[in-house]
């Protein structure tokens, strides 16, 4: 892991630096999710149009049945959990 510094601006700006920036293909207009957990904030890509679709291309076609709390039984679905694993 590789850590590196910013500083806040006035505005509450922070810069990402270009290293992060290029490694992460981060580009003019590329949209970011910020979560808040504990004293962390931490920052994600949000996947764009072409980033879902090649994800959705690869699901397993199987039954899955969620009950209602959105859980499913892997057991009846092992392809399906497995790409659910892969793609944490």
């Amino acid at each position: 892991m590789t850590v590196m510094t910013a500083k806040v601006s006035q505005k509450g700006q922070v810069v990402i630096p270009a290293a992060i920036r290029k490694a992460q293909n981060i580009k003019t207009g590329t949209k970011l999710s910020f979560e808040v957990e504990d004293d962390e904030i931490i920052i994600k890509k949000v996947p764009s149009s072409l980033n879902w679709d090649k994800l959705v291309k690869d699901i397993p076609n199987e039954k899955v049945e969620f009950d209602q709390k959105g859980h499913y039984d892997a057991t009846q679905a092992p392809h399906f959990d497995e790409w659910m694993k892969e793609n944490e």
